[in-house]
């Protein structure tokens, strides 16, 4: 079940990139930040079974904690928040690496990219 998360974050990821490709918003941030959250959310939703009939209750846990971090840059919307929530969602699934953490791997790789994406060149009003 961990590889079958894995590979379906990983192409939703790679989907991810190329509605970018295509679509070429002048500020891809929000759109990146609302991806990860669902790549996050949906990965828990198929690891949470297997989760909670492994761990009992601390399966909120694991599971909360990078649905949780990637919720916090839509609540506060900045380049560092972010790059601190793909941080937070890297490390935690090197910890758990060994158990359902690769499978949070692609969800980190749409906020450190909105977290490391260029600002949008702001405008001068035409007089």
């Amino acid at each position: 079940m961990i590889g079958v998360a894995l590979l379906l974050a990983l192409l939703a990821v790679l989907a991810v990139g190329l509605l970018l490709l295509v679509r070429r918003p002048a500020d891809p941030r929000p759109l990146l930040r609302r991806s990860a959250l669902l790549i996050l959310l949906l990965t828990a939703a198929l690891l949470a079974p297997l989760t909670v009939r492994d761990s009992g209750a601390a399966a909120i846990f694991l599971l909360g904690v990078p649905v949780a971090a990637a919720a916090l840059p839509l609540l506060l919307p900045r380049r560092t928040t972010d790059l601190v929530a793909g941080a937070v969602v890297l490390v935690w699934a090197v910890l758990l690496a060994l158990g359902l953490g690769f499978a949070f791997l692609p969800g980190a790789v749409p906020l450190l990219a909105s977290g490391l994406w260029p600002a949008a060149p702001v405008r001068a009003p035409r007089p």
